[in-house]
């Protein structure tokens, strides 16, 4: 990490550099070092974080640690790669605080640890302005075996990991909505932890390499990230939508307003894995699946044709024009 305030170096040896991997070199060098597997490409992925576009002031530092490496981890999982490793960039505000700091890093290394993606190097600067990280990341496929959002096939069923909505609902809580009233202690703290807090489903990437055709991770919305895969696929899709895995917590909120439907279906930041799977590598999947604990869910299938993908639900159906979440 190179020297952008007087004190960088010391803050980097008490707080990055006792959670650094060997390839950061103790964080001591001007670079990291790392040396791929043999017949292995390396893929790598990078996100940037804003306070107040992509995490709230006020949000537990330990918190936005995790979701600017979980984000990353997500993407690397989407390709069928394992985790390697990341580079962290971060712009503390003029009223940084060390406790702050050490929180944050605490939460890093945490998270680093969890996803077995371990820090190597990287860079501290003081902004003028917000609170801004960003996080590149690194994984390792076989040599060939990435896996595309471009390949998607005709015939292809559609899957997707975990449940989806939870982390829009749990934004929109903080703005204290009336249907939150309705909802009980337990489903709002779910609903709150699953935004502040993405899971990515990083034992999954061997089998997401070996039995999706096609893959990206759902950080824009699930109705939004599955218009962009079938666009560059040349195909679009039919979903059912009753088959969209929802929480129990994100169930009880659309009980309680049903338009929360299209929110669920349009919001952001669920990082959970939407891929396509030739129907004979199904059961392989899912076994793959059920042995990580992770819920995998069939909510459709790849057709031909060009326009968006029909959602049909309890009877209606319906396209999602408006386009995907945004964070810009």
């Amino acid at each position: 990490m190179s020297c952008h305030r007087p004190n960088e170096d010391s803050l980097i040896a008490r707080f990055f550099a006792p959670i650094a991997a060997a390839g950061g070199l103790g964080l001591k060098d001007d670079a990291a070092c790392l040396t791929p597997k043999a017949n292995h490409d390396l893929v790598l992925t990078t996100d940037a974080l804003v306070e107040s576009v992509h995490f709230l002031p006020g949000d537990p530092p330990r918190s936005v640690a995790r979701k600017a490496l979980g984000v990353n981890v997500s993407d690397l999982t989407a390709k069928g790669a394992d985790p390697t490793g990341f580079l962290l960039s971060l712009a503390l505000p003029e009223d940084w605080t060390e406790a702050w700091l050490a929180d944050f890093a605490d939460g890093l290394g945490q998270a680093a640890g969890d996803f077995g993606c371990p820090l190597l190097g990287g860079d501290t600067v003081k902004a003028r302005g917000a609170l801004t990280l960003s996080v590149t990341a690194l994984g390792q496929v076989p040599a060939g075996r990435m896996v595309r959002r471009t390949t998607a096939q005709i015939g292809d069923l559609i899957c997707v990991t975990g449940t989806i909505g939870d982390s829009a609902l749990g934004l929109a809580l903080r703005s204290d909505p009336a249907w939150a009233k309705i909802l009980s202690a337990p489903h709002r703290a779910f609903l709150a932890d699953r935004y502040l807090h993405p899971q990515p489903r990083w034992r999954l990437a061997a089998a997401v390499r070996a039995c999706a055709q096609a893959a990206m991770d759902v950080s824009d919305g699930l109705a939004g990230d599955l218009a962009k895969m079938m666009r560059v696929s040349g195909v679009s899709a039919e979903i059912d939508g009753d088959h969209v895995p929802l929480s129990d917590a994100a169930r009880a909120a659309v009980e309680a307003s049903p338009g929360l439907i299209h929110q669920v279906m349009t919001g952001g930041d669920d990082y959970e894995i939407l891929c396509t799977v030739a129907e004979k590598n199904l059961d392989r999947f899912r076994k793959e699946a059920d042995s990580v604990d992770v819920r995998l869910s069939v909510i459709g299938r790849v057709v031909a044709g060009t326009s968006l993908p029909i959602f049909r639900m309890s009877g209606s159906e319906r396209r999602y024009d408006v386009g995907s979440f945004s964070h810009f």
